[in-house]
Formats: C-alpha cells, structure tokens, sequence
C-alpha cells in the first residue's frame, strides 16, 4: 500500500492545479502568445518552500507536464525544468531573506535560465530557429509574464505548500512582571 504524506499530495495536486491552469486559463490570459508557465511557479515555489532535490523532483514532473502539452521532442522541459527546481533551491538555500522579494527575483532569475535552457536543448536537438529572436520575441516577455503572475500567487501557494511546524512544548508567558514560567 502506498503512503502519500502531505508534502506529496500538496506538491501532486498543486501541479494538478498548475497543470489545468496552464491548458485552460494560460490560452485565455496570453498577451500576444506570451503566457505565464504556472507549472514553473509551482516548480519555484516548492524549491523555495522545501529546497533543492523536491524543486528537482516537481521540476521534472511539471516538465514532463509540458512537454504533453507540445507538438517538440518528448523530455527537454522535463531536463530543464528539473535542473532548474533545484537551483532555485539551491539558491534559496544559499541566499537566505524574510519576505516576498527575494523568492520573487529568484523566481525571475531561475524563470530566465529556465527559458535560456530550454532555448539552447531545442537548438541542440535540431530545431531550427534564431536563438536571439526566439530570446527577445518568446523568452523575455515569458519571464516577465511569469513573474508579474508569481508577484501575485506567491504568498497564497508557498502558504499552502510550506509544512506546519509542530510545537512539541507550550511555554506561557509570565503573568507579571517577577512571575516565572508556567
């Protein structure tokens, strides 16, 4: 019998979530065919929540989402979205700040190396397409979309992904000013 703890089961049905969004609200809401990649805000959110080798692990689950969704080559999202879960872990862990903006600019740093990768597999792997071109007219304006979106579900998403610590003791606080611990 399989045992889904609640990392598993929030990190499997918020890809889910990310994934329908992506088929069904990402067409809707594209500016000039630019979407936002809601499978790669999740894949960020959970490095960032849960470090590195869970990001690697989502990562390569959400890429292997979106190559389903291409007509390309089975498996190039799914490397590099992979790669790049767990350098935004790795990043978060690295560089650590209270807040919203520094998940933010690591969200639109890794967005970037995430679009530049997958820019240079599909050259690798034959596709025929200026590099340039497909950065300024694609890529860039994805990130910029991508993160614009994040600066919005952020704190809603790392809230429900991040685990509950559980406090194993309660202390009271002193009832006056002299009185001890309870």
């Amino acid at each position: 019998m399989v045992v889904l703890n609640n990392k598993i089961l929030s990190a499997v049905i918020a890809l889910l979530v990310a994934f329908l969004l992506q088929v069904a609200v990402g067409p809707s809401i594209a500016i000039m065919s630019v979407r936002p990649n809601f499978l790669l805000i999740v894949t960020i959110i959970m490095a960032l929540v849960n470090g590195p080798v869970e990001g690697a692990f989502v990562g390569f689950f959400a890429g292997l989402l979106l190559d389903l969704l291409g007509t390309g080559p089975f498996g190039p999202a799914a490397l590099v979205m992979c790669i790049v879960g767990y350098l935004a872990g790795v990043l978060h862990e690295r560089i650590f700040a209270q807040g919203w903006l520094l998940p933010v600019l690591v969200l639109a740093a890794t967005s970037f190396l995430n679009e530049v990768f997958y820019l240079i597999v599909s050259l690798l792997l034959g596709q025929q397409m200026s590099f340039f071109s497909a950065l300024l007219t694609k890529a860039i304006p994805t990130v910029l979309y991508t993160t614009l979106v994040a600066v919005i579900v952020f704190p809603i998403v790392s809230r429900l992904l991040q685990e509950k610590p559980t406090m194993a003791t309660v202390r009271h606080m002193p009832r006056g000013f002299g009185g001890k611990y309870e």
